[in-house]
């Protein structure tokens, strides 16, 4: 057959099919709603959202469906939709918004209780209602647990009776979509961020290191014949001093005192039941020792954990295991110079914002299974600093600790570097991990959290991250069964080297949100995997990724490829390793495909597409030492 004929008919058979994605882009339609348990969800935090739900708090929400996207959104919060509206790849990623609905809290009887938290005095009443002919009240003293809350109504005389009564003014769904935030550059968000953290950890590490310098009051073996008994005498504000030697542990210290060893040579075991120092006290630190004899139960029973508040069995069951040392509201301690040997936690930190470990080593037993925690924190952030983790469970475990730092610490043979359990605002920086379940793995809805510089090689997979809002950058991913796995929607991912790895990035979200640009993603086996959902496009403001020596031109001199590159595509994914598939991609057939899917996104298939693909690595240097070579 004459390939004219073939050519016309795919040109017939990709113009007919690229009508079904041809929409109005000035105007909405009438939609109906869906069930928001049915929607995929963006805005609020996880923590925000359970918070609300066990107090019986009221959340506007919002959704949207969009013109090549198959799915709806669902949004907590309305600035969460009206700002993701007005982001920069909403449109290529998502299509136009051809239907915006939001709760309606006319005949609701909307209040605000004791604490100014959004309540609905009547479930029964409202619904849904088109953003574009709702009221909304801003700048009232509504909120959620996520903060300020923007109330929408289908009347407008509702909508003046609640101004009126809590503050406020009565706008429309356009003036909401002007007042939602510019958004800043992510890489401007990081770079904020990392110094915020990182500041405060310093701060925290300063104001720390001065409970060192405490007179020492009492020498045990000297003074007083055992700690138990010296920590009973000594004044607060004070020092006691372990000489080296062997010291019976189980103890509590209730006041704040400094407890100060002569290095690895002293000596504090328990009695292998329960927590060898427990700390009840705020500013206290325990430095330059060794602990041993930890109980080996990590997590309590949970029997006594019924009708509590949504959390009561992590605080229950975890908060109160066996550790070496153990701070109940142990605000601005310190653990430095210790070296700990447990079979379940290492540091247990129920409640302690500023309380600093560092420069310790925390050994749990070689199978995961058969430990708990290196340092568990909750409630509060705290600073993880240059701790060495071997064996045990977690190397570092959250529990809505925001604002948490762990930075240049090591953490191998475990199942989680670092695990993130709701908690939103971490730094982790500078770490690195090797022969783990995963390196770093953040879960249950978090966001802005920044994972920067981390060195994750050796395990079943690098990074995972869930949540919203959260910036992967700088990292090192490599010879991992999945370098990393993209969960997070609104995401940055930047300038990661990701080399050698069975796949190099996973896309785990249906949400096709994430910001991918500028990363070296070299000699995976797959480069990129994304089986679910439309098209990912990971190019933003013109830059690709770098995903070794792709044949074509840079004909601009702009640093990129001027063909689009599809790492899941059949075709594609084979360029760097075999000869004939440029030979078929370069075919007529191909080429006109390709072309047509560039200019019309809906007609994408699942996947991802790189629309400029970059000529150079952008880290060229830490390539080179990761793989060996600069393919």
């Amino acid at each position: 057959m004459d390939v004219k004929y073939v050519l016309a008919g795919l040109v017939f058979v990709v113009l007919l099919t690229a009508t079904g994605f041809t929409v109005d882009p000035h105007g909405e339609r009438d939609v109906e709603s869906v069930s928001f348990d049915s929607t995929l969800t963006m805005g609020m935090t996880g923590v925000d959202v359970e918070e609300a739900e066990e107090r019986n708090l009221s959340i506007p929400k919002a959704e949207v469906f969009f013109s090549q996207y198959e799915y709806v959104v669902g949004y907590y919060g309305i600035e969460a939709v009206a700002t993701h509206l007005r982001g920069p790849r909403t449109t290529e990623q998502f299509g136009e918004p051809v239907g915006v609905l939001v709760t309606d809290y006319a005949g609701t009887d909307p209040a605000l209780n004791e604490n100014g938290f959004l309540i609905e005095r009547n479930t029964l009443g409202g619904g849904w209602v088109s953003a574009r002919n709702a009221a909304f009240v801003v700048d009232s003293r509504a909120r959620t647990p996520g903060g300020p809350a923007i109330v929408p109504f289908g009347e407008r005389t509702a909508a003046q009776s609640f101004a009126d009564r809590y503050g406020g003014r009565v706008v429309d769904w356009a003036t909401v979509q002007s007042r939602s935030a510019e958004r800043t550059p992510p890489e401007t968000q990081v770079t904020r961020i990392t110094a915020n953290r990182s500041e405060w950890a310093d701060r925290q590490v300063d104001t720390t290191s001065r409970l060192r310098d405490r007179p020492v009051s009492v020498v045990v073996g000297e003074d007083a014949p055992t700690l138990a008994a010296a920590i009973e005498r000594a004044p607060a504000n004070t020092t006691v001093r372990l000489p080296t030697g062997s010291y019976e542990g189980n103890v509590t210290v209730d006041k704040p005192l400094t407890l100060s060893g002569g290095g690895a040579d002293t000596h504090v075991r328990g009695d292998r039941e329960g927590t060898v120092i427990s700390v009840t006290a705020e500013r206290v630190a325990v430095t330059d020792l060794r602990i041993s004899g930890v109980g080996s139960t990590g997590a309590r029973s949970f029997s006594d954990a019924e009708g509590g508040d949504w959390d009561q069995f992590v605080r229950l069951a975890y908060g109160r295991g066996d550790s070496a040392i153990r701070f109940i509201n142990g605000t601005g301690s310190l653990v430095a110079g210790v070296d700990i040997d447990t079979r379940a936690n290492g540091v247990l930190v129920r409640g302690g914002r500023g309380l600093v470990v560092r420069d310790s080593r925390i050994e749990g037993p070689p199978e995961w299974q058969d430990g708990f925690m290196g340092v568990l924190a909750m409630f509060d952030p705290v600073v993880v600093q240059n701790v060495t983790f071997e064996g045990g469970r977690d190397g570092v475990y959250t529990h809505r600790a925001n604002g948490i730092v762990v930075r240049d610490s090591r953490m191998s043979g475990l199942r989680f570097g670092v695990h993130e359990m709701y908690t939103s605002g971490a730094l982790i920086r500078n770490n690195t991990v090797r022969r783990a379940s995963t390196g770093v793995i953040v879960m249950t809805r978090p966001r802005g959290n920044v994972l920067r510089g981390n060195d994750v090689r050796d395990s079943e997979a690098g990074l995972i991250v869930a949540g919203s809002a959260s910036f992967v950058a700088e990292n090192v991913v490599a010879d991992n069964e999945v370098g990393l796995g993209m969960a997070a929607a609104r995401s940055y991912v930047a300038h990661n080297v990701v080399v050698d790895n069975g796949i190099g990035i996973r896309a785990d979200l249906l949400l096709p949100s994430l910001t991918v640009t500028e990363n070296d993603i070299v000699a995976n086996d797959e480069q990129a995997e994304a089986e679910m959902g439309p098209v990912r496009i990971w190019t933003a403001d013109g830059r690709g990724n770098y995903w070794g020596r792709l044949p074509g031109v840079d004909a601009d001199g702009d640093g990129s490829i001027d063909d689009s590159y599809r790492p899941t595509g059949a075709v594609d994914a084979a360029l760097l390793t075999s000869e004939g598939s440029l030979t078929l991609r370069e075919s007529p057939a191909v080429t006109l495909l390709r072309s047509v899917r560039d200019r019309l996104p809906g007609l994408r298939s699942s996947g991802v597409v790189d629309t400029a693909p970059l000529t150079e690595p952008t880290r060229p240097d830490v390539l080179a030492r990761v793989n060996g070579s600069r393919p």
